[in-house]
């Protein structure tokens, strides 16, 4: 069993962190399914890594279910949990697989629970369609149309699963210095027209109960925060470009402490969604 255990943790964490969104709820749903294995007769689990998939699966389902309801009664927008790279050591990536870029987690959310399911299982870990079918125990035409339904719904095409959310790190520190700076045109220049800015403090501390759109009202509240921030305390802002879910974030620092976690998407060369994460509950693993 503990060879099973280090053989699939990596595939099943990464599974389980997609479907919901949450280090807590994964890491749950990836020990209840080891427990609940090791009763099983071995002669039962023919192909491990199918079964595995498949138990996790079905108990993430039962989850997002469950969080649905939570997230109606969320104070303003609800993010995923950030996790760094260090998490790469204990749920090492699995045959070459890598977590859906942060901007297409965001999406996810649109999706419904069997919607949610195909879309990861196909596109984060490259099943076939049979494949899945299998694991949601639907028909492979069901999945097919669930996937097509998950496209549709979170406004995205084969071309943008390529790439998306990616920026170099030298892009985020020009912005920033513009930023800091105070260089309105340059930020403006570096925004997409139609930008939207969400913010995550699950009404435990301050950030926006609504989506910001456009660019001005979204450069505007970047450069508001920056003031702001610098003037808490009287202590200054560190922000550090890091490693954050296999892509570029940045992590704001203020007394020591982590204070916030911002992605970027970028598209067509500008910048078109932002992401801060300052709920302090989605913050301790950072």
């Amino acid at each position: 069993m503990l060879e099973l255990y280090e053989q699939y943790k990596g595939l099943l964490f990464h599974l389980a962190y997609q479907m919901t969104g949450t280090v807590t709820d994964a890491e749950d749903a990836v020990q209840d399914v080891f427990v609940k294995v090791q009763s099983l007769p071995i002669g039962q689990m023919q192909e491990p890594k199918a079964y595995l998939c498949k138990m996790v699966t079905n108990r993430c389902l039962d989850e997002i279910k469950s969080a649905r309801n939570r997230r109606e009664q969320y104070f303003g927008p609800w993010l995923p949990e950030p996790i760094p790279e260090s998490y790469g050591e204990t749920y090492e990536t699995v045959e070459n697989q890598e977590l859906l870029s942060y901007a297409m987690l965001v999406l996810l959310e649109r999706l419904s629970p069997s919607e949610r399911a195909v879309f990861v299982l196909r596109e984060a870990l490259g099943f076939d369609y049979p494949e899945i079918a299998g694991l949601i125990d639907k028909t492979e035409a069901n999945c097919r149309k669930l996937m097509s339904r998950a496209r549709g719904k979170m406004g995205i095409t084969e071309d943008d699963l390529v790439g998306v959310g990616s920026v170099e790190e030298e892009w985020v520190n020009r912005f920033f210095k513009a930023l800091s700076e105070g260089n309105a045109e340059h930020v403006l220049s570096l925004l997409a027209v139609d930008a939207v800015l969400l913010s995550d403090g699950g009404g435990k501390v301050i950030a926006a109960a609504r989506p910001v759109e456009s660019r001005e009202r979204v450069a505007g509240f970047l450069s508001g925060i920056l003031r702001q921030a610098m003037l808490e305390d009287g202590e200054a802002l560190e922000i550090e470009v890091r490693e954050l879910n296999h892509q570029t974030g940045v992590v704001f620092r203020q007394s020591g402490n982590v204070t916030g976690v911002v992605f970027f998407n970028i598209r067509n060369g500008l910048l078109q969604d932002i992401y801060i994460v300052r709920n302090p509950d989605k913050l301790t693993g950072i």
